[in-house]
């Protein structure tokens, strides 16, 4: 039997009714969604591929929160030294700190985008969920946490060598830094908590388009399949209202009455997202269940055009109540059309995820394989601090996380929101830095902070880089594949948005880059990145693709 809410039936003209529930952070994908799998490795030192300096334990007890406003951080000393617990009177324009994030959709709907024949717009283009798509081999913690690895490698030839062997020009005092930050691996379908699922389907007009509602069919016969007996799973759909199609239910024995009323969706009129979601959250909270991992997962394509239309909107109407229940959200884009923006917005202000699936491939990769990583949160408000040593350093800059950049101040003020980390994640951040000349010693001190989920507690972990990890050549064969993949990655976002990073290799260049590393790494994704930038190369014909936004620079005096 359908139900629809009590408020939902006084809300008029399609509007969302006043509700005082929730939305937390959220199933955090990577790898794609730049999960190892738990099966990555860390770089092979006895082959002469170089590791940088990291901790790798479960995290130490963090130094006492700053009150608002006047949050400490954590100083660069002169071999590597710090204080995390001394406030910095000065202006920190040496530091960097930034929101992790997991999300991954930027490029899989970048793939989309070209494999239709169209360049993606600029704006729609986010570095860091280019690079966290792929596979990065850090080491990981043996228990909770986060392993941090910072490492790196020179991006031109020294001053005065031959540019020979395509190193970009113009970039001989530049180096590529990789901070990488990765949690314990997932556990197995057997051993993870149980779940309870409230899944938020769009089922408006344009969801009919080949490749949207038909998808989101797929992969929900997909998921059903492959949760356990003691999960449970609610369904709500929307259109110009929403609608419970499904109360939270157990899999066992009830798996083909889903499957019967998943089958049964259909599109209809308009794309009145946040009546979905405000009924998602009644559901979930309803369906609450202790000791569980309850989450809310939207599968839309994100073109709200009816009722809030806005994210922030849609935020204040649960807000209450995820911050009571701790339920959280997972976007998963599909369509030609997608409103990536959107559903961003809403998932990093809600403390969540987004991922993109533009095939059953990619569905089976989301919901199946990486399914155990999805359903357990085990860092919250998590962000990181990488503070560069003025004696080495002249310059840097973050290459993406425009919109999860957090001021310095607020690093340990832990009110400020952050990102929500699962098990078996990476996360990872490039920096361009430009080093002094002559420089030797300590280049940088990366600090990521992050809340128990279960006892709130904040903890730490460091890892230091030093000179002698970046005197390698980015593109030479002693500098392991991965970071070589990272770069490709960023440098192709950063191409397709225009912009000016040191030493980018032409599109050209770099797809046949990602052809040899697909060899070498014998992985279909990297070989699906050689083949989306050969797309790209061709339709854009050499042309600009962008405004020509650049990122950020921190200019160390």
């Amino acid at each position: 039997m359908h139900r629809t809410s009590r408020r939902n039936q006084r809300r008029a003209g399609g509007r969302a009714g006043a509700v005082a529930l929730l939305l937390a952070g959220a199933l955090a994908l990577t790898a794609c969604s730049a999960s190892d799998d738990g099966s990555g490795t860390a770089p092979d030192l006895s082959s002469g591929k170089r590791q940088g300096q990291g901790a790798t334990g479960g995290g130490a007890p963090a130094p006492d929160a700053a009150a608002p406003g006047t949050g400490r951080s954590a100083a660069p000393g002169g071999e590597g030294a710090t204080d995390t617990a001394r406030p910095k009177p000065e202006t920190p324009d040496y530091l960097s700190t930034f929101a992790l994030d997991v999300d991954t959709a930027s490029y899989g709907y970048a793939r989309r985008t070209l494999g239709d024949g169209r360049l993606p717009s600029p704006g729609d283009v986010r570095p860091e969920e280019f690079v966290n798509s792929f596979r990065q081999g850090y080491e990981r913690p043996k228990g909770p946490g986060f392993a941090v690895n910072v490492d790196g490698a020179r991006i031109g030839p020294r001053k005065g060598a031959d540019k020979a062997g395509g190193e970009g020009s113009g970039a001989s005092d530049w180096s590529l830094l990789r901070v990488g930050l990765a949690t314990e691996a997932a556990p197995t379908t057997a051993e993870r908590p149980p779940a309870a699922l409230t899944f938020v389907v769009d089922i408006s007009g344009s969801m009919a388009e080949t490749g949207r509602l038909d998808l989101v069919r797929t992969s929900l016969d997909i998921l059903t399949d492959e949760l356990r007996d003691d999960d449970s799973l609610a369904l709500v759909t929307f259109s110009d209202e929403a609608e419970t199609r499904l109360p939270m239910t157990r899999l066992g024995g009830n798996r083909n009455r889903i499957k019967d009323v998943v089958e049964e969706l259909r599109p209809a009129r308009s794309t009145n997202v946040g009546a979905g979601v405000t009924l998602g959250y009644e559901e979930s909270v309803e369906g609450h269940r202790e000791g569980a991992t309850n989450r809310v997962v939207l599968l839309s394509d994100a073109l709200a055009n009816t009722g809030d239309t806005e994210a922030e909107s849609i935020l204040e109407k649960i807000d209450s109540a995820r911050r009571e229940y701790g339920i959280t959200l997972f976007g998963v884009g599909v369509g030609s059309d997608y409103g990536d923006a959107f559903m961003e917005r809403l998932t990093n202000k809600g403390d969540g995820n987004t991922t993109y699936v533009g095939d059953e491939e990619q569905a089976r990769k989301v919901f199946v394989d990486q399914l155990p990583a999805h359903l357990e949160i085990r860092a919250r408000d998590a962000r990181a601090q990488v503070a560069f040593d003025r004696k080495t350093v002249r310059q840097f800059r973050l290459i993406g996380y425009e919109n999860r950049k957090v001021a310095d101040e607020d690093f340990r003020d832990d009110a400020v929101d952050g990102g929500e980390i699962g098990p078996g994640h990476t996360v990872t951040a490039l920096y361009a830095v430009r080093l002094r000349e002559g420089a030797s010693g300590t280049v940088a001190t990366a600090t990521v902070r992050w809340l128990d989920p279960a006892s709130r507690e904040a903890r730490e972990e460091t890892g230091t880089v030093r000179t002698g990890a970046l005197e390698g050549s980015l593109w030479g064969d002693a500098t392991g594949d991965r970071l070589q993949v990272a770069a490709v990655a960023a440098y192709f976002a950063d191409r397709l948005r225009g912009g000016d990073l040191p030493g980018a290799p032409d599109l050209s260049e770099l797809a046949s880059r990602a052809s040899d590393l697909a060899e070498s790494t014998e992985d279909s994704s990297v070989r699906k990145l050689a083949t989306a930038i050969g797309q790209a190369d061709r339709i854009a014909g050499g042309a600009g693709t962008g405004d020509g936004r650049g990122q950020d620079e921190g200019e160390i005096g």
